[in-house]
């Protein structure tokens, strides 16, 4: 078995991470608990990968829908941080 080709594009890091970042913050305005979210935002980036960007290499598709999941799940944990830093700051100067 070979290993699969995949050629990235602008879609993979502004367009596919930040859409599951907001389809995944989306379902929390339903009653959710919080620890499921990561498998979440995994579901939508298998999903859009396997579906869409890579439709015609399953094997593509699931390696960059692993890479599309674990963008998004630190994108938003990277956020969260960074957030709660800089209120921290405000608050104490």
């Amino acid at each position: 078995m070979e290993f699969p080709i995949i050629h990235t594009s602008i879609w993979d890091g502004v367009i596919a991470v930040p859409l599951i970042v907001i389809m995944t913050q989306f379902f929390k305005l339903f009653p959710i608990p919080r620890h499921y979210f990561p498998t979440i935002a995994a579901i939508f980036g298998y999903t859009i990968s396997i579906f869409y960007s890579h439709r015609y290499n399953i094997w593509a598709g699931i390696i960059m829908g692993g890479f599309y999941s674990g963008a998004a799940i630190g994108l938003y944990s990277s956020l969260k941080t960074s957030w709660y830093a800089f209120r921290k700051e405000k608050r104490e100067s």
